[in-house]
């Protein structure tokens, strides 16, 4: 049976009919197959995860004018530096953009996570994709016109707005779908957030080398180029939302209450409330201190293996201070391919774990992140001090799956312990947690590695305290991992207070429900929406599978440089 949405107009409703945009019109009727909503998902996932890849673009815009050379100006002054025709920007006032991409990720998503619940995820998508490609195209009017606050307003602000609605807007859509899957749901789509990056760098390189020429580098080009290819591709997604109906569950799914998971509860919590219970904070504090620590590694990882290693990557037995040109840009390469490499386990942690936490529960999954964490970063250096590359690679390798996973199994631990009615909305505050993270974890570890250079520690040697002070974050993450407990009865909503808030989100109250002596499917939308053509499934999956394996394929074959 063909895919269908929903009805115009709700009943009783029927002088209000629904807009193209409305929630209303995502209703999915009988014939809908749930497997079509992670597609979705991965349009706008894989989209908005190029923020991760955008330092591709700090060296060619470094030159920008200069084109060979970057074009430098004594004695100039920020806000004339910012709005000069002749003078190229240093990567440091670039990476500016990389900061405002996740600080205003965390913001928006807290700041929009309410509306989202009551608009819906299409509209939600609609305008992430507007806000995403949109700083984009201003970013490239700011690189053609050579003023950088263009660059800031355009892809950190508007896009970073467009980061945190697009990130947030299939969460509690998902969950929702898959109470019977909800880590490896969730783990599906924050997968492609992870994997953006992935296709998006080398697809961005390959542009700039078509586009550049005599007089430019490429940039602006390849930024209207990556808009218009990323705004099609979410507004695919935002229309491929669906909503199951109110009360729907799949057939043969025991509800929550009968599994008898003490941090699992079919309740609900209002997102204000969540706000005020101990374990939103807890949650909090081990989000924000486990991706601080990833973080951490991912912001360091190329200089950390060329510095800790040297020449021992190549053959040689020199420090890399000691290492020729050609020697230095060879350990180059092998330490990118590095990068690349924790890229892909970064990808593929946040399926697995987030798969593997429905199995073991989130609470158990987030111990095995906090203590297998732990031990990996206080063997890094001892792996370090005995020239152990492959060893060495292999512990980060294993870190940056629990980064990536953490990610993944947070949106299922919050629908666990507050109920799915406002998870969405819940997870975007939570998010605040990554800004805190997004601005500590680079710190810390880039000053902790200055102060120790500074105090005549050998290169090979200063990232051992790092490491240690690492752990001792994932150690305060234990903790309050720890410390979580069943929310209190007291700050679940009534059924009355559930019933207005649906209302107030244009939900409609299911005019049937199951008895005891009846199927689970026998909520109108039940099994029968398990029935889509098998071919629109195929197309669907197809037409995010082929992007992804591309970029993975080109991480994989750049990281055998690493082995050999």
């Amino acid at each position: 049976m063909a895919t269908t949405v929903g009805a115009d107009t709700l009943p009783g409703a029927a002088s209000h009919p629904a807009g193209l945009l409305d929630k209303r019109r995502t209703i999915a009727t009988p014939g809908f197959n749930r497997w079509l909503v992670p597609p979705a998902a991965l349009a706008i996932h894989l989209s908005i995860g190029m923020a991760y890849g955008f330092s591709v673009f700090w060296l060619p815009l470094a030159r920008a004018v200069g084109i060979d050379q970057p074009a430098t100006c004594e004695n100039v002054g920020f806000v004339a530096l910012i709005t000069s025709t002749r003078c190229d920007w240093p990567v440091s006032m670039l990476g500016w953009t990389y900061t405002l991409f996740f600080v205003l990720l965390g913001s928006s998503a807290a700041l929009f996570g309410h509306w989202l619940e009551r608009a819906g995820p299409r509209q939600a998508g609609v305008v992430a994709a507007l806000c995403w490609s949109g700083g984009l195209f201003v970013a490239a009017l700011g690189v053609y016109t050579h003023q950088i606050w263009l660059i800031w307003l355009g892809s950190g602000v508007i896009g970073g707005i467009g980061l945190g609605l697009g990130y947030i807007s299939p969460v509690s859509t998902l969950i929702k779908w898959f109470p019977d899957r909800r880590g490896m749901a969730t783990g599906l789509a924050i997968m492609g957030f992870g994997g953006g990056a992935m296709i998006g760098a080398p697809l961005a390189d390959r542009l700039m080398n078509v586009f550049a020429g005599p007089t430019t580098v490429g940039v602006w080009q390849t930024f209207v180029v990556l808009g218009i290819i990323y705004f099609i591709a979410m507004m695919l997604g935002a229309f491929g939302y669906r909503l199951p109906p109110p009360g729907w569950r799949p057939s043969g799914h025991v509800p929550a209450a009968a599994n008898n998971h003490r941090l699992m509860t079919s309740r609900h919590v209002h997102v204000n409330e969540a706000v005020r219970t101990p374990q939103f904070w807890l949650l909090w504090g081990l989000l924000c201190l486990n991706v601080s620590a990833g973080i951490g590694v991912i912001g360091m990882a190329s200089p950390m293996l060329q510095e800790v290693f040297g020449g021992k990557l190549i053959g040689a037995p020199e420090r890399l201070a000691d290492l020729a040109a050609d020697q230095r840009a060879q350990v180059a390469t092998i330490a990118a391919a590095f990068a690349g490499l924790l890229s892909l386990f970064n990808i593929a942690g946040r399926i697995l774990w987030a798969s593997f936490s429905d199995v073991i529960g989130r609470k158990f999954t987030y111990m095995i992140f906090f203590l297998l964490g732990i031990a990996l970063y206080i063997s890094a250096p001892l792996a370090g001090e005995a020239g152990r590359v492959a060893i060495f690679v292999t512990l980060f390798c294993i870190i940056l799956t629990m980064y990536g996973g953490g990610f993944a199994t947070i949106p299922a631990y919050l629908a666990d312990l507050f109920g799915t009615q406002h998870v969405g909305a819940i997870h975007g505050r939570l998010l605040t947690a990554w800004s805190v993270a997004g601005i500590v974890g680079p710190v810390v570890v880039n000053y902790i590695r200055e102060f120790q250079l500074a105090r005549g520690v050998p290169a090979d040697q200063a990232y051992n305290i790092t490491m240690y002070v690492l752990a001792a974050m994932l150690l305060g993450g234990l903790i309050c991992n720890l410390l979580v407990r069943p929310v209190k009865e007291h700050h679940f909503m009534t059924d009355a207070q559930l019933a207005a808030e649906r209302a107030q989100a244009h939900e409609q109250t299911p005019t049937h429900q199951p008895t005891p002596a009846q199927p689970h499917s026998a909520i109108p939308g039940g099994a029968a929406m398990a029935t889509s053509h098998p071919v629109l499934l195929v197309i669907a999956w197809t037409a995010v599978a082929i992007p992804l394996g591309w970029g993975v394929w080109i991480t994989l074959s750049k990281s055998l440089a690493l082995f050999q």
